[in-house]
């Protein structure tokens, strides 16, 4: 054998062996398996919740169906707030491709911010709300844009019919249909309904294959004890009243004082509910149950009927005003005329202080005390309005020396418009108290469901209010309410005009002038209260306030057609008497009083009594009689009010310490004493404005 046939004997094979390769292959394809199975085993079986659930979150949409929310409607049922469909421009996530261009097209259509509207854009988590409410063209024309991502639906609005009417009783429902302010947010769960949920199947081409849910079920509707019309006369006549005297604001109330029902309710400043975001804050304050003041003068009421019904005093009985002073612990406290006897009617007719006082020290602390509690100060009426103010009255225990005096004469107490009017309605009432409301019925399906009434409580006896009834009606005849005389019915009421405090002391030159009354005397129809804040130039409620109660009964009654029970006294229309142009207070006007501490020897105020300024100013010996004057002070700066409007000036010179004298409207052109000038506080500063 051959070395080469040796030599290949030896070698191995290098020939595959096809059942080894068949192992291997076996084998792979078995781990392959393997991992194919377990992997299949974890999706279908150990995963098979979270797929699903993946599953349904990428095909399934749950949406929420609004409810109708229920509407609002005056006592004669027209509409003061309603939920209509309107469009809404949405941007859908994801699907903008031009922020830039997307954001300035809209925003030069919409009045929108373009930076502020692409930041949005941009940041939206969600589908993004660009804005709502719109009218149909507006919606169209969104549409012809033709802007990627972009679409328009039909959402269910609030809409308020009679814009900023009755805003301050109405309120105002957010943008999720949720009550923010007024009846909108007390009644809001019963006006909000439940909202209904719909599930929504698509396939990867977003078309709908199923589709589920349960509706929505619509809010209550409510009916308010409001008149519309009335509402309308009570807001035209503060309007302008405010604008003519340059006053921060007022209230206006009406009731009807066999029933509690508030028929207008009007706080100015007011603003429109279809707009509220652009309200100030000042506008949004109810000032008939959230502004709290002294009321001054009309408070008598509550003092003369007290002692009357304790049978302490009678309307013949005379009561010696000492010429316009007494003095409390070392206080003197000042009438604004000098009255020497007085019969308590009369007390009442020319609002004298001293007198009102003395019949208060008779009352004592505790019974003066019951009675204002009777009369509802001190605590809310429970109005169904949010964020009611309940007043401050401190109990007898809290009280100095002279705090019988001040709380005779309507000061050292805050109250509120709504607590006023229901006093005064409590004597129109034949003396029971009726608590005021705003509503009246609700909607349960298909029926309405009266509101339940309050049975009231008595505060006075009929015989006492009958009394006060003569004395208040006396007060409009004769007294210092006679700008308040109706045409053609016979009305009572008070006059009342009370010092703010600026600065923890009472300032001579901002009053809140008041007037509250009612008509017709025998069988009242309505009760109204008129408050103004801060009226310039120092003037009377009197002369500003009873014009507006003569403006706002007048017309009410006649609407009502409420028969005349005064013929005798047809007179001319609803003219508010010209602005004086030095305003002071008259012989028949209702000033404030001032009470200041004096060297009385042993009258000296207890320990512990703090001296309180109340209001007012003393009339100089020798002046004219009902002549207002205001005792000079240390020397100030006249500032320079050239190109100012009223009510600036009238801050300025309430800082100053000096008494403003308005002539004219517009801006400040003329003045003196001129800017610069040294002048004692207390100086009288004439301005005369022009447009």
């Amino acid at each position: 054998m051959s070395r080469s046939s040796l030599s290949a004997l030896k070698r191995p094979s290098t020939t595959p062996n096809p059942r080894r390769r068949m192992y291997w292959l076996a084998g792979v394809l078995g781990v392959w398996m393997l991992v194919v199975v377990a992997r299949l085993y974890s999706l279908q079986i150990i995963q098979y919740a979270r797929w699903v659930a993946e599953e349904r979150k990428q095909q399934d949409r749950t949406r929420v169906v609004k409810p109708v929310r229920g509407a609002i409607y005056d006592r004669n049922k027209h509409p003061l707030a309603i939920s209509q469909l309107m469009d809404s421009v949405y941007a859908k996530k994801g699907k903008v491709s031009d922020y830039t261009g997307t954001a300035q097209a809209l925003a030069s259509l919409l009045n929108l911010d373009a930076a502020q509207l692409e930041k949005h854009l941009r940041s939206a988590r969600h589908d993004y709300r660009v804005t709502w409410g719109l009218s149909k063209d507006l919606a169209s024309r969104v549409r012809g844009l033709d802007l990627a991502g972009i679409l328009t639906e039909k959402e269910l609005e609030r809409v308020y019919p009679a814009g900023p009417l009755a805003s301050a009783v109405i309120g105002y429902a957010g943008v999720d249909d949720q009550g923010l302010s007024g009846v909108e947010m007390t009644m809001d769960s019963t006006m909000a309904g439940r909202p209904g949920h719909v599930l929504v199947s698509n396939d990867a081409h977003q078309r709908t294959f199923e589709s589920s849910g349960s509706r929505a079920q619509q809010g209550s509707d409510v009916i308010l004890t409001i008149d519309e019309n009335i509402t309308r006369f009570a807001e035209s006549a503060l309007i302008d009243a405010v604008d003519q005297w340059h006053a921060l604001g007022g209230t206006v109330i009406v009731e009807d004082p066999s029933s509690g029902d508030i028929l207008a309710l009007v706080s100015v400043p007011t603003f429109d509910p279809n707009d509220y975001e652009h309200a100030p804050p000042e506008a949004r304050l109810n000032r008939a149950t959230q502004w709290v003041y002294e009321p001054g003068s009309v408070f008598k009421l509550v003092t003369l009927s007290a002692a009357l019904d304790l049978g302490l005093t009678d309307p013949n009985r005379i009561i010696d005003c000492q010429m316009g002073s007494i003095t409390l612990y070392g206080h003197v406290i000042h009438d604004h005329e000098r009255f020497g006897a007085l019969s308590v009617e009369d007390v009442l007719v020319h609002s004298s202080d001293v007198g009102s006082i003395k019949i208060g020290l008779q009352l004592g602390d505790d019974r003066l005390y019951d009675y204002i509690r009777r009369y509802g100060f001190g605590e809310r009426t429970g109005v169904e309005l949010p964020r009611e103010e309940g007043g401050l009255l401190k109990p007898p225990r809290d009280w100095s020396g002279i705090s019988v005096a001040a709380l005779s004469i309507g000061q050292e107490i805050s109250v509120t418009g709504v607590q006023l009017i229901s006093a005064y309605s409590a004597i129109a009432n034949d003396g029971l108290r009726l608590p005021p409301r705003l509503l009246r019925d609700v909607s349960a399906g298909q029926n309405w469901v009266p509101e339940p009434r309050s049975p009231g409580r008595r505060v006075v006896s009929e015989r006492t209010a009958e009394i006060m009834k003569t004395m208040l009606e006396a007060v409009i005849d004769r007294g210092t309410g006679k700008l308040a005389q109706l045409s053609g019915y016979s009305a009572a009421g008070k006059t009342g005009t009370a010092q703010k405090i600026v600065n923890g002391r009472y300032s001579h030159h901002l009053y809140v002038d008041s007037f509250v009354g009612f008509a017709p005397v025998e069988r009242p129809a309505l009760v109204v209260l008129v408050s103004v804040d801060a009226p310039t130039g120092g003037a009377m409620g009197g002369t500003v306030a009873a014009p507006v109660f003569k403006s706002v009964m007048e017309q009410s009654l006649t609407y009502l057609k409420v028969p005349k029970d005064r013929p005798d006294l047809l007179v001319a229309g609803n003219r508010t008497p010209k602005r004086p142009a030095v305003a002071t207070a008259s012989a028949e006007d209702d000033a404030p009083s001032e009470l200041v501490a004096e060297d009385e020897g042993d009258s000296a105020a207890p320990s512990g009594v703090k001296p309180v300024a109340l209001s007012g100013s003393e009339p100089a010996s020798g002046s004219e009689p009902g002549t207002l004057l205001i005792a000079k002070g240390p020397p100030v700066t006249v500032p320079d009010f050239t190109g100012l409007a009223v009510r600036p000036v009238a801050d300025q010179c309430a800082s100053a310490g000096l008494e403003l004298v308005v002539t004219g409207t517009g801006l400040a052109v003329e003045q003196d004493p001129a800017a610069g000038s040294r002048v004692p506080s207390g100086s009288r500063v004439q301005v005369r404005f022009a447009r």
